[in-house]
């Protein structure tokens, strides 16, 4: 069991049978862990984060400046390596296999997801899909779309999730709107955010390294107006 505040390496994984991961649990931590433990609780959470099978994947395995020379005796650093690959996109720029990618999660029950269906909406795209319980126990399934665009800092990006909660044999129709704004680049010329046309993967998952079914959606170039659009974007990571 792990009380972490981010990922962390587990060379001895192949040591023990499972592993569950409580962050930050807080005073009633110990209840809430036994909880899932005996199964009166069926997990549902889902990786924040990726955790990589060794320090060697990530950008910067050593932090780099001298602490002795810091005014706050932090060592500073930027982002020239990843640039805006961060998370899970810098994982699918480099191509390497995490130990447990973002997006990752397991139940005492099991889902099936399918019936993937997507169109532009707006200057954004709404997409559809199914989410059935096929195991024997009342879970929460935590399914992700992902779109795939051209000239991006990493092959993909998180566009939309939703968390559904399903007795067992029950199915749901979930429906997911990906922002305008996860779909755009910025355009330092004319010092604004566009979206090119073309056509556009968008992938139903379980993690950002398990996706279940994909489609391709032809969207049109558009810009987008200062203010951006209404809503939230996603910020994975």
């Amino acid at each position: 069991m792990l009380e972490t505040g981010g990922p962390v390496v587990m060379p001895w994984l192949g040591k023990v049978g499972a592993v569950l991961e409580a962050w930050y649990p807080g005073t009633a931590g110990g209840e809430a862990i036994a909880r899932v433990l005996t199964g009166e609780v069926n997990p549902s959470g889902h990786l924040p984060a990726t955790f990589p099978a060794s320090l060697a994947q990530i950008p910067r395995p050593k932090l780099e400046g001298d602490p002795k020379l810091d005014r706050d005796s932090h060592p500073m650093g930027n982002y020239d390596i990843e640039g805006a690959a961060v998370g899970y996109k810098w994982f699918d720029k480099t191509g390497a296999k995490p130990l447990f990618p973002f997006g990752y999660g397991l139940s005492y029950t099991n889902f099936a997801m399918g019936g993937l269906t997507a169109a532009p909406q707006g200057k954004g795209i709404k997409a559809g899909f199914s989410v059935k319980n096929i195991g024997a126990v009342q879970g929460k399934a935590v399914a992700q779309v992902y779109v795939s665009g051209a000239g991006w800092e990493a092959p993909k990006r998180l566009g939309a999730f939703r968390k559904v909660d399903l007795a067992p044999g029950s199915e749901q129709a979930v429906s997911v709107t990906i922002d305008p704004r996860l779909l755009a680049t910025f355009d330092v010329a004319s010092g604004g955010w566009k979206i090119a046309g073309g056509d556009y993967k968008v992938m139903l998952a379980t993690s950002a390294a398990d996706v279940v079914q994909t489609v391709t959606v032809r969207v049109a170039a558009q810009t987008l107006d200062r203010g951006g659009s209404e809503g939230s974007p996603v910020r994975p990571e």
